[in-house]
């Protein structure tokens, strides 16, 4: 990691290496502290001695915080606690980045170093495990019903050029002023936070072919069952505002999914999607 960062020099960072899948956590919670954690430390220490480097940006999710199952979004000076090995590991990773920053990049021309903080994310080109939009298209991929496990939890969905925007307007404004870093939020606004079963139904409909879903939950390990973020700061200090609301976000990954399908270029499709959402 060294090496490859001396050869390259890079001016700004961003590291989204993770684990990421709640339930793989439960299965594998050593693997999973493992890359959460010391990657994070892995990375940090590698910049460390890297003079070009000047802004850092180290993706979380939104799951870092305590979730007391509150109705108002969380913002970022909330305490760190995920309950589950996947989220617990990210709040891991955040203390560490808060104790390099401290340590190790505390100089005036130290580079500026964020953790950005977002989750259920949406969008063309996600195939993991146990997530409800690729489980949606599976199942609509063989016209077969989508089980839906928990119809009744409250997420902040949102499509994945979202939080992409913010990340890179956050390494961007912190390059530019090195008091912008921090810890910030990226999430949709309050009225597209949805229940999980309503996310279905959008994709039902946008979808077509009279898709439908079924409430069955199969005992599963606990997740929360709501979790909104207050996204106040990412608006007022960096000007970044959602885009797509949750509609089209759902359209927008059944649209590229079909692409997928038939098996169309997804480079293009992809392309025409990021230039929708950042010049339309």
């Amino acid at each position: 990691l060294k090496n490859v960062i001396e050869k390259f020099e890079p001016e700004i960072v961003f590291h989204l290496a993770a684990q990421p899948l709640v339930r793989e956590s439960y299965q594998n919670p050593v693997e999973t502290y493992d890359i959460n954690v010391m990657g994070t430390v892995h990375i940090l220490e590698a910049l460390r001695g890297c003079k070009s480097v000047k802004s850092i940006v180290n993706v979380t999710t939104d799951k870092v915080y305590e979730n007391k199952e509150w109705n108002w979004g969380y913002r970022e000076d909330e305490n760190l606690c995920g309950f589950d090995p996947y989220s617990n590991s990210k709040s891991c990773s955040e203390l560490v980045t808060f104790s390099f920053k401290n340590s190790f990049f505390n100089e005036n021309e130290s580079p500026a170093i964020s953790t950005a903080r977002s989750g259920n994310v949406i969008g063309g080109g996600d195939f993991s495990k146990d997530r409800i939009l690729p489980d949606c298209i599976n199942a609509a991929f063989i016209n077969s019903e989508i089980i839906v496990r928990n119809p009744y939890s409250t997420r902040p969905y949102q499509h994945v050029l979202e939080c992409l925007s913010g990340y890179l307007l956050l390494g961007q404004k912190q390059y530019e002023d090195k008091l912008k870093e921090g810890c910030y939020n990226f999430g949709p606004n309050e009225i597209d936070c949805v229940e999980t079963g309503i996310l279905v139904d959008l994709f039902c409909k946008a979808w077509g072919n009279d898709l439908k879903w079924i409430n069955k939950s199969d005992q599963g390990p606990h997740e929360a069952n709501f979790l909104k973020l207050d996204c106040s700061k990412s608006k007022a200090i960096l000007g970044w505002v959602p885009k797509w609301n949750i509609n089209i976000a759902v359209e927008k990954t059944v649209e590229w999914s079909k692409e997928y399908q038939k098996n169309n270029s997804i480079i293009e499709i992809t392309q025409k999607q990021i230039r929708e959402f950042f010049y339309a």
